[in-house]
């Protein structure tokens, strides 16, 4: 498939202060034809995207993050042999807030294999890593300029489950609490969500007490989403193709395992391997990504309990849907259809949560991971 976003790298776009529009930025698996790191311009007023083309060449970017002041993009390399000692890497990038385009600044270890996530404390002075190959999580100081020290500190988990992918961790996810006091990493090769400790102004993570919440056995933790509210937070479990509710408490960084739900219709027995979840900015809706039944999953939250309801599964019009973005302002969702090479943009119904195709579909090579960059950063 021609990438069409690479066609116009080098046009001048309007600046960002045009407050319909923000820019947008997908990685990809460089593993054929893409290349790297590609930017958009999003028209929230449309739906529509213009491509300002390839950004960044680097390799399997699967994950990305901005950093909370805007001017900075990180990505992860999902490799192991970026050094000696077997790991991959994460990079920093400055953007150019007037083209779109990125500048490389460094890039340094991430002490581990297959680095597949990444987050950033509020505060723009902390960033962690998920590596999935062995299992192991580091953090990283952010300096002022954007770059990223070596690892400030590394931890490598332990142990097994019950299904033949859970012979040894696998760091899958790792994010911030709302706060940054905390650090949750879902780990699916053991069942568990760990949490440490962090502190910000070293960069470090220490091991909480108690140090993780249990998911049934084979479940495969992969992704983590927090309600606005604080309240609650929602664990996608790969193997399972289900979602875990968990009631939080913000004080004690302690995580309860309050409901399990199927991210699947109930006649569905095909193969499915589920991706990604988000809470829509309301906090009525939580969305999670199937792999196999290529679909949004659309779940209603009951607002006193946090508990979930199905509401309808999205076609998402492509293969193999894996990360997905919703926009700053919770008007649209966007799917990126790694196996078809297209990235589809859905309308959200503000009311009953439901998604609408748009037809302003995106195609662009292998598209593993969506962020934007909205003014307000």
């Amino acid at each position: 498939m021609l990438l069409l976003a690479g066609c116009a790298a080098n046009e001048p776009m309007p600046s960002q202060s045009d407050n319909s529009e923000m820019l947008m930025y997908v990685g990809t698996y460089t593993r054929e034809t893409s290349a790297g790191n590609y930017a958009y311009r999003f028209d929230l007023a449309s739906g529509q995207t213009r491509p300002i083309g390839l950004v960044s060449e680097v390799r399997d970017p699967s994950f990305l993050a901005i950093h909370p002041g805007g001017r900075y993009l990180y990505a992860v390399t999902e490799s192991d042999d970026f050094d000696n000692d077997g790991s991959g890497s994460v990079s920093s990038f400055a953007i150019d807030l007037n083209s779109g385009n990125v500048r490389k600044l460094n890039e340094v270890s991430s002490r581990g294999g297959w680095p597949c996530h990444l987050s950033i404390d509020s505060s723009g002075r902390m960033l962690i890593v998920a590596n999935y190959k062995g299992g192991s999580v580091a953090s990283f100081a952010v300096h002022p300029d954007g770059t990223l020290g070596t690892a400030s500190s590394f931890f490598r988990h332990d142990g097994r489950s019950v299904h033949s992918r859970q012979e040894q961790p696998h760091a899958h996810s790792a994010d911030f609490s709302a706060d940054d006091r905390y650090a949750f990493f879902s780990d699916l090769g053991l069942d568990q969500v760990k949490v440490y400790r962090t502190d910000p102004s070293t960069a470090s993570l220490t091991p909480h007490e108690p140090p993780h919440v249990t998911v049934e056995a084979g479940s495969g933790p992969r992704h983590f989403a927090q309600h606005p509210s604080g309240r609650f937070a929602y664990g996608l479990n790969e193997l399972s193709s289900t979602v875990t509710m968990y009631g939080y408490v913000p004080k004690a960084g302690t995580l309860e395992v309050l409901q399990t739900i199927s991210t699947l219709p109930a006649a569905f027995d095909g193969e499915n391997y589920t991706a990604e979840i988000q809470v829509h900015p309301s906090g009525r809706f939580v969305y999670a990504s199937n792999r196999g039944h290529d679909s949004i999953a659309i779940f209603a939250v009951e607002e006193t309990s946090g508990q979930l309801r199905p509401i309808a599964h999205a076609p998402t019009n492509g293969s193999w849907p894996r990360n997905f973005a919703i926009d700053p302002t919770g008007r649209y969702l966007l799917a990126a259809n790694q196996n078809s090479d297209n990235i589809t943009v859905f309308r959200i119904d503000p009311g009953t949560g439901s998604l609408e195709v748009t037809g302003n579909g995106i195609s662009v090579d292998a598209p593993v991971c969506i962020v934007f960059r909205s003014e307000s950063t």
